[in-house]
């Protein structure tokens, strides 16, 4: 199962680096990365999504990360009520004839082209994990050239 786990950490150098290497000396993959500074510039926000098969393994994984020096909170996202979002591009190919039924699908899943030359565009959406995977869905029928998306983010 898929956790999502938020960590406040002094914002110095190396301490990503000690973060990713305690997932990564115990075996965990990191399934999803995001990393900000927050209104407060010492410190800097990360949300990370892990696979855990049960709790224990996740409450071995909290107590890990509270134990590093420049770590200020951890917070588990996994049973309380929370907002998360992800941010894709996806840059598809679309000709004059199918540009109805692209806006139309765009509209319905709040997604925006932000770029486009010739019969290329850029498109841009926001939203959690299902809504992202519709929208996907819907955008395989133009041809998806290419994909970028950001970790999850998330806030309670």
């Amino acid at each position: 199962m898929r956790h999502t786990i938020s960590v406040s950490v002094e914002n110095k150098f190396g301490v990503l680096a000690r973060i990713a290497g305690l997932f990564s000396a115990r075996g965990y993959n990191i399934a999803s990365l995001a990393v900000s500074e927050t209104l407060e510039p010492s410190i800097s926000y990360m949300t990370i999504v892990v696979e855990a098969e049960d709790e224990k393994i996740l409450e071995q994984i909290k107590k890990q990360l509270n134990k590093l020096v420049d770590v200020i909170t951890v917070t588990d996202f996994t049973k309380k009520e929370h907002v998360d979002r992800e941010l894709i591009l996806a840059k598809i190919s679309y000709s004059a004839k199918d540009k109805v039924k692209l806006e139309a699908m765009l509209e319905k899943h709040m997604a925006k082209i932000v770029s486009h030359k010739g019969d290329t565009a850029i498109i841009e959406a926001v939203g959690n994990q299902e809504q992202i995977k519709q929208l996907l869905v819907g955008l395989s029928q133009f041809g998806i050239k290419e994909l970028v998306k950001t970790g999850r983010i998330a806030m309670a």
